[in-house]
């Protein structure tokens, strides 16, 4: 069954084992702070490197914590602080990451480094979620925030990973809009062609329990209204997507921000494609979007 709202999505984590994330370089002010703001939905190890445990120590004194109150991974000398937060999750002491003051290419690379074992063989990609007043439920966006300009078979992957998190948060078969400017197959718009495929790949069962449609603009997936105007009779679905697939980086980033600042939407995000998920925030993010980016990880990880 579809979440309505974040506030569902949270109860809905609440209502499960509490599960905990590893703080990837936890001497950073804004990630700390979100992972004590989210100390009723998830506990927390801080990893750090040596040179910066006691950066890590004032800033916990800052949030009126003490060093006492969270577990302390100090990582060893050598150690990519990634692999050591690898290993927590390997040792069962943690069940997902987040990452702190550390640049995201650096945490990815040791996340892909052969000693983390987090690798699955799939694409990595980002699910954003989003609460957007005047629609009636949880609304996916992917990918607008890793992958640039995906061809078929990564638009495939981003399907498959944006399906088995809407899998895991209680949606049997999401309904996915291959976003495009039309909705017909133009050979000259390759993501059109790409639309037409994934939508027979989902018929076929290639893409997990889904069902894609496309090529389909936004309004049409939108508004169901417009089909019968426009003509587009046969989607089963117009209003009623779980997942929106953009064609590139550049339409996923500048929907999420029209959804969000022009729209009045909520947001969080998750990296999805390895063992276990990855909460990437920026460090101009709300509290209240790393909060449910943390109630995002802690979803798809719950028992």
């Amino acid at each position: 069954m579809a979440l309505k709202t974040f506030d569902e999505l949270v109860a809905k984590v609440k209502s499960g084992k509490k599960s905990t994330v590893a703080l990837v370089c936890a001497n950073d002010a804004h990630a700390l702070e979100a992972v004590i703001q989210a100390s009723d939905l998830v506990n927390a190890v801080l990893v750090v490197e040596a040179d910066k445990v006691e950066e890590l120590h004032a800033l916990l004194l800052e949030h009126g914590k003490t060093p006492e109150d969270f577990p302390i991974e100090v990582v060893p000398e050598g150690m990519h602080p990634s692999v050591c937060a690898a290993q927590l999750i390997h040792a069962g002491r943690a069940d997902f990451l987040m990452k702190g003051k550390i640049m995201t290419g650096n945490l990815l690379k040791g996340v892909l480094a052969p000693e983390a074992d987090l690798r699955t063989g799939s694409l990595m990609s980002h699910v954003m979620l989003f609460e957007v007043p005047g629609y009636h439920k949880l609304l996916g966006v992917t990918d607008g925030g890793m992958c640039t300009y995906p061809d078929l078979e990564k638009k495939a992957g981003i399907v498959k990973n944006a399906v088995q998190f809407f899998h895991k948060i209680g949606v049997e078969k999401p309904n996915v809009a291959a976003l495009c400017a039309i909705e017909t197959v133009n050979p000259k718009m390759q993501e059109t062609v790409d639309g037409a495929e994934l939508k027979r790949m989902s018929l076929e069962g290639e893409l997990g329990e889904c069902y894609v449609e496309g090529p389909i603009s936004y309004d049409l997936a939108m508004v169901p209204e417009l089909s019968a105007v426009k003509g587009y009779t046969e989607c089963p679905c117009c209003g009623d997507f779980d997942i929106l697939l953009v064609p590139e980086i550049v339409v996923g980033n500048v929907l999420g921000k029209c959804l969000t600042y022009t729209c009045g939407g909520r947001m969080a995000g998750l990296i999805m494609g390895c063992k276990v998920p990855i909460v990437l925030t920026s460090r101009g993010s709300s509290a209240e979007e790393k909060y449910y980016s943390l109630a995002m990880g802690a979803g798809f990880v719950g028992k």
